[in-house]
């Protein structure tokens, strides 16, 4: 069985090559429901041929019918292969659409650093700015306690 990989497509690109596997698999089917037709009318011609006597006509008849049978067996081994390849690839889907709705944790933080205006790279100031905002604050409630409590002794 020829395996098919769908790694590197989107979901939609991966269900529209699925769906003209199906296609495909359908054209296929048709095919030898016309084949089958054709088998049982030449079957009929077969026996027509011998019941009248006409063995040249029926060992004719019998070639095409088993030329026929033939061509549909290749078919069904076609489509047989197909339907495979058609399951295999619908359990590849669920793995496409996980794959695509994944995050990049360090993306996300380099798209976040140029949304507010820093550039990739500036990650130590970013820290040190957040540090310096913490200290600040601390020291801004320490400066607002101590006035507090001079107010108290006053």
């Amino acid at each position: 069985m020829d395996e098919v990989k769908l790694s590197g497509m989107s979901p939609a690109d991966a269900k529209d090559y699925i769906v003209n596997f199906i296609a495909t698999l359908k054209l296929t089917e048709k095919n030898i429901q016309n084949l089958d037709e054709e088998i049982v009318k030449w079957q009929s011609r077969t026996e027509l041929a011998v019941s009248k006597g006409q063995a040249e006509l029926a060992q004719d008849a019998q070639k095409e019918k088993n030329r026929l049978l033939e061509k549909k067996l290749t078919l069904t081994a076609e489509a047989d292969q197909l339907k495979q390849q058609i399951e295999e690839m619908r359990r590849q889907l669920p793995l496409l659409a996980s794959r695509e709705c994944s995050i990049d944790p360090d993306l996300l933080e380099q798209e976040l650093l140029m949304a507010s205006g820093r550039m990739p790279g500036d990650e130590d100031k970013v820290r040190l700015e957040r540090q310096f905002a913490q200290m600040e604050k601390t020291q801004a409630a320490e400066t607002a306690l101590e006035e507090l409590k001079a107010k108290i002794r006053q």
